[in-house]
């Protein structure tokens, strides 16, 4: 599926990869995240860090009449307050797209898939 935006030039079409794919970028940049994690990790027991090109595997991205929904799988670093964590990638998330593609998520669910310790 694919978002449409009429303008008067002719019509856009904005993919849900580029979507995922930037709002990924966006939540790795807040503090208190160590990486996305994939949503098949409850079926698959895994908890592997995805990498910047496998963003789209950490988040759906659902679109219900104008409505623009966005689950993302996350994981914290030790140490971190999760809700305030939780909230700034919220925030950011939201920004960010609003910003690059003048688009604006209605919500940003945030499921927290585990917690890491980092290194100093």
């Amino acid at each position: 599926m694919s978002i449409e935006m009429k303008t008067r030039f002719g019509q856009i079409d904005i993919s849900n990869d580029v979507i995922a794919t930037i709002a990924g970028g966006a939540a790795v940049d807040c503090y208190g995240i160590v990486g996305m994690a994939s949503k098949n990790q409850i079926k698959d027991g895994l908890t592997d860090i995805l990498r910047k090109e496998n963003f789209t595997r950490g988040i759906i991205i659902r679109q219900e009449d104008q409505a623009l929904h966005i689950d993302m799988y996350i994981i914290v670093s030790y140490g971190t307050k999760i809700s305030e964590v939780a909230h700034n990638v919220q925030s950011k998330v939201k920004y960010t797209l609003e910003q690059t593609i003048g688009i604006s998520a209605d919500t940003v669910n945030i499921f927290v898939q585990g917690v890491r310790v980092t290194n100093p």
